[in-house]
């Protein structure tokens, strides 16, 4: 794909118009499942005794959706503050990678680094799927003002949705918020499977599917770590392998 124009001066819309796009981009499938999904959490922060202004104020600052329900997790085990925050930081270690992925694609000629900084903070599944689709065909100078309105968006929205959840979700059905809350997962499975450039990325998925379980069983404390890396260094060696093939 040709990249844009890279010069904010040759493009006729301003950020303020491509803020807009990232704004009204953020309304959209994944979008919907997304706040599907804050709707579980809203009544699992209410059931865990968390108050409304915690609740909101969480989604918020720690945004990332499994973070949380580890911070929730870690609240209702009684575990100290420094333990909960390491839980919290080492569950995010995930999206480093999406972070290293994206920012070289907002980077423009003169993006400041504090912005990049500031932006990584909306990183997670939805919004970096959304963003990777959409990020080529927007001029470089543009991109960060368009992901700073799909973020900003995804975040205040989802803010709302929580807020609003919370006072009703006495009226919800256990079972309903169980079930919302679990279109996340589906919903990242899909998503990553979609938006992967090589085959390498499908296979690591598909050995998790089969390892995941196995691990589970086996070693439950580590089972997403062990399926992770016997699963991503497999599909890698696989694609080592698919590409020496190819070069003979």
């Amino acid at each position: 794909m040709t990249e844009p124009e890279t010069d904010a001066t040759e493009s006729s819309d301003g950020r303020a118009a491509w803020l807009w796009r990232g704004a009204t981009a953020a309304f959209s499938i994944p979008g919907l499942i997304l706040a599907s999904a804050f709707v579980g959490f809203a009544g699992l922060a209410r059931d865990a005794g968390l108050t409304l202004a915690q609740t909101v104020f969480m989604t918020g600052v720690v945004w990332a959706l499994p973070g949380k329900v580890v911070l929730i997790s870690a609240i209702l085990a009684g575990s100290s503050l420094p333990t909960a925050a390491f839980a919290v930081a080492l569950s995010s270690v995930r999206l480093a990678p999406m972070v290293v992925a994206l920012t070289p694609e907002l980077r423009g000629p003169r993006t400041p680094a504090w912005v990049l900084y500031a932006l990584s903070h909306f990183v997670a599944v939805t919004s970096w799927v959304l963003a990777m689709e959409r990020v080529g065909d927007i001029p470089r100078a543009m991109r960060t003002s368009f992901y700073a309105g799909l973020g900003l968006t995804l975040v205040l929205g989802n803010m709302a949705v929580v807020a609003f959840v919370f006072v009703v979700a006495g009226r919800l059905p256990p079972a309903v918020s169980a079930a919302l809350f679990f279109l996340t997962p589906l919903y990242f499975l899909t998503s990553l499977w979609g938006s992967a450039r090589e085959k390498a990325g499908q296979t690591a998925m598909l050995l998790g599917l089969v390892f995941g379980p196995v691990f589970h069983l086996l070693i439950p404390g580590f089972d997403l770590l062990a399926t992770g890396l016997l699963a991503g260094f497999m599909a890698f060696g696989l694609h080592l392998i698919s590409k020496g093939r190819k070069a003979v």
